[in-house]
């Protein structure tokens, strides 16, 4: 069956993967599918399906993606629209856009605050425009949703001629938080609470502290690197360790140990995945788990503070949803603040974690990025025409 002229194609382009996804008009998922290990061991998937095919850059990983959505009757000219994920958009990139040649020149403008993630972006939304020049292409920002915060939140003290030139912090998984302040009312038929603590926990991992359903403050700085201790990033570390790591090891050298051989990894000896952790029990994968919670509640508290109370909780990411002793440490050590977990609710994984006597609400909710980048787009053209 061929799908109809409403779909829209949402592509999320990392450094080594593609994720995409269609959605139809009333934003049900249609297909999804990853396109993985770019430039090296790479593979392709569609809705399940999964066959070995090699990728040498982004442009040829999107042109096998068309390719196989077109085998299952989705074409270029059968999209109502494309919408992509980009990481950073900066100080101007503030809300979703509609693609134009200037805001693309914005977008690449952001490359040195994130060059890990813009050029990916970039990578994808030419590639597109190659293959179908007419057709609508938007964009969600994952640093948009934090532009709330207020002033004291995202200046650091440093002179202001260096804060003017973008050093300032920014906060990232602003998607998946979006989603989650959309999806929670309509899956709990409850408004949403005004004091909302959202914790987004997966190999990178933040939190948001969501007043009246706008950031207030974020745990992620100008880097995705800054915060929580994480997969394989270190999360919050002294400038000046940074520097001494630096004049020992050199710049890039330093890049990879704080982004690539720290945060779990580093601290178990080898392992970033938190279900191979909570499996292991030696040592060092005990202590990398509790590093993982107590950081995440140092952060909490700090958070809990910029709000100035606190109404209810939200797990999201692979380990929010997933990790049943991930979550019950964390509200264990928030129970001080009223928190009631329900332990059975907890190990069923169901949306509402909170016992009766709770003071705080405590939800579970899935991540959804793809979906919120389809929902931008939606809104967009609705309100275009």
């Amino acid at each position: 069956m061929t799908d109809g002229p409403g779909d829209i194609l949402v592509v999320n382009a990392g450094s080594s993967s593609i994720k995409f996804a269609v959605f139809d008009v009333g934003l049900q998922l249609r297909h999804h599918g990853l396109a993985a290990g770019i430039g090296g061991a790479s593979f392709l998937q569609i809705d399940g399906q999964r066959r070995e095919t090699p990728f040498f850059d982004h442009k040829a990983a999107l042109s096998a993606v068309l390719l196989a959505l077109e085998a299952v009757g989705v074409a270029p000219r059968t999209l109502r629209a494309a919408a992509h994920r980009v990481v950073h958009g900066g100080r101007h990139l503030s809300k979703p856009v509609r693609l134009t040649p200037e805001n693309v020149a914005e977008i690449a403008s952001c490359t040195p605050l994130a060059p890990l993630h813009n050029p990916h972006n970039l990578a994808a939304i030419e590639a597109l425009t190659a293959v179908a020049p007419e057709l609508p292409q938007f964009a969600s920002f994952d640093t948009a949703f934090h532009s709330t915060n207020p002033d004291v939140a995202t200046r650091y003290a440093i002179p202001r001629m260096m804060e003017t030139r973008g050093i300032r912090r920014y906060g990232f998984h602003g998607l998946s938080y979006a989603s989650l302040v959309r999806r929670l009312p309509e899956l709990t038929q409850e408004p949403l609470p005004s004091r909302l603590l959202a914790f987004h926990l997966g190999n990178g991992a933040s939190l948001c502290a969501i007043h009246n359903g706008n950031s207030v403050a974020t745990t992620m700085g100008y880097s995705p690197l800054d915060g929580l201790t994480m997969g394989t990033r270190s999360g919050g570390i002294d400038a000046n360790a940074v520097l001494r790591l630096v004049e020992e090891n050199g710049v890039e050298r330093t890049k990879a140990i704080l982004n690539h051989e720290s945060g779990l990894l580093g601290l178990s000896g080898g392992k970033s995945d938190m279900r191979n952790l909570m499996l292991d029990h030696t040592a060092d994968s005990d202590f990398a788990v509790e590093h993982f919670c107590y950081w995440t509640l140092r952060h909490a508290g700090s958070l809990v503070a910029a709000m100035e109370g606190l109404d209810a909780i939200a797990f999201t990411g692979g380990i929010g949803e997933n990790a049943i002793g991930v979550r019950a440490r964390i509200l264990r050590g928030m129970e001080w603040l009223g928190v009631r977990m329900d332990p059975d609710a907890n190990h069923s994984n169901g949306l509402r974690l909170h016992a009766r006597t709770s003071k705080i609400g405590l939800w579970v909710v899935s991540a959804e990025e793809e979906w919120m980048i389809a929902q931008d787009a939606l809104d967009l053209l609705q309100g275009a025409a």
